[in-house]
């Protein structure tokens, strides 16, 4: 590992809420039991039961110190203190669906009522495998090795892990979703860091959700722990929505939608949303560390015919199969969707939600209630 330069600091985490929540009961996936095959077959069984009842898990024991995990979170403080005007200096054609490099805020009006608009920052780093030329303000740039490091590190830790484990479950060759998820293959993975910044008491008051029911769009997307709580996920089985709670030395875990495609809807594409923090929290921002796995590029998103348990449980055909619509290449999907996340629309709006990304595959409305409460 490079030695890190000193000049970052320490980075000291917030308390977290004593407000009694509903928390959703989730599995942990030890990968201290990965190094055994009988460890294997168990954990198997156990991330498939997690992918087909909750969507969401968590992990521990994925062999990276916390203290690489704070590096990047003190990078992340360090690049949102950075002039406005420095930052804006690389923003991407987000219209056109790009998302590398930087996205302000303010692209969103989330309450119509009153006008008020996202406090979200994103900052987005793809993979360090030579297929994407990526310009990187100085702060970044005198950190890239250790940024590589970590970032190679999460696929050789945590995701191939996973996929082989996932693979096994499906009684598939143990390479063989990790052979669509190679870090030296093109496709869109990346790091982000992701401000929430505060908003006032009285804004809080007029909303209900920051940012409203969605689903990820990749294979997993791998979320470090950060102690205000925000995320909640919708159960697949019972349909309520449940806060997810901050595990120390986890990383939290959701499925996403070309898992669901692969798997002709054996697995989940999990439903989630940040919501207004507690009130105990409130008047401080958020936050996030995240990985975005995705599969290569040329990947076409059709259902596994290889799978056994695919074929016994009839999980044959995803959505753009039985509408016999053209089956899209990951590419395809990542940009049409993208496209789509980022298009200026208000978030609320019914046609804008209900959209059809690609032929064959249409988006819904997954909240109860509408993002902006009434005043």
């Amino acid at each position: 590992m490079p030695v890190p330069a000193p000049q970052l600091g320490s980075y000291q985490f917030v308390a977290e809420t004593k407000e009694n929540l509903d928390w959703a009961d989730l599995v942990t996936i030890d990968l201290s039991k990965y190094g055994t095959e009988q460890g294997k077959k168990e954990l198997a069984q156990e991330l498939l039961s997690a992918l087909r009842t909750k969507g969401f898990f968590y992990v521990k024991n994925f062999n990276i110190p916390q203290e690489r995990v704070n590096r990047q979170f003190a990078l992340g403080r360090e690049f949102y203190e950075l002039p406005l005007e420095e930052k804006l200096k690389y923003v991407p054609d987000l219209d056109a669906g790009k998302f590398n490099g930087y996205t302000p805020s303010g692209r969103y009006v989330i309450n119509p009522e009153t006008g008020l608009k996202d406090h979200i920052e994103i900052w987005n780093m793809p993979k360090f495998n030579g297929y994407f030329p990526q310009e990187y303000p100085e702060l970044i740039k005198e950190h890239l090795p250790e940024i590589e490091e970590f970032a190679r590190s999460l696929h050789s830790e945590v995701l191939d892990p996973l996929f082989v484990l996932l693979a096994l479950a499906l009684e598939l060759p143990e390479d063989y979703l990790t052979n669509l998820h190679l870090y030296q293959e093109k496709s869109e993975d990346h790091l982000r860091y992701m401000k929430y910044s505060k908003y006032t008491p009285e804004e809080n008051a007029k909303l209900n959700l920051w940012t409203p029911g969605h689903t990820d769009l990749g294979s997993f997307t791998l979320l470090f722990r950060q102690p205000v709580a925000a995320l909640q996920i919708k159960d697949p089985v019972k349909g309520e929505w449940k806060w997810v709670k901050p595990q120390d030395g986890t990383l939290t875990v959701n499925a996403c939608d070309a898992l669901s495609f692969l798997t002709g809807g054996y697995v989940r594409s999990t439903i989630h949303r940040v919501t207004v923090p507690p009130k105990d929290q409130q008047h401080v921002d958020r936050l996030g560390l995240l990985y975005f796995s995705r599969p290569h590029n040329d990947v076409k998103l059709a259902t596994i015919k290889e799978s056994p348990v695919l074929q016994r449980t009839g999980y044959t055909q995803n959505e753009f199969e039985s509408t016999g619509n053209p089956v899209p290449t990951m590419e395809e999907w990542t940009f049409a969707k993208q496209k789509w996340q980022r298009s200026r629309s208000y978030v609320n709006r019914d046609e804008h939600r209900k959209a059809v990304i690609l032929p064959g595959f249409q988006e819904k409305i997954y909240d109860d209630k509408p993002v902006a409460a009434a005043a």
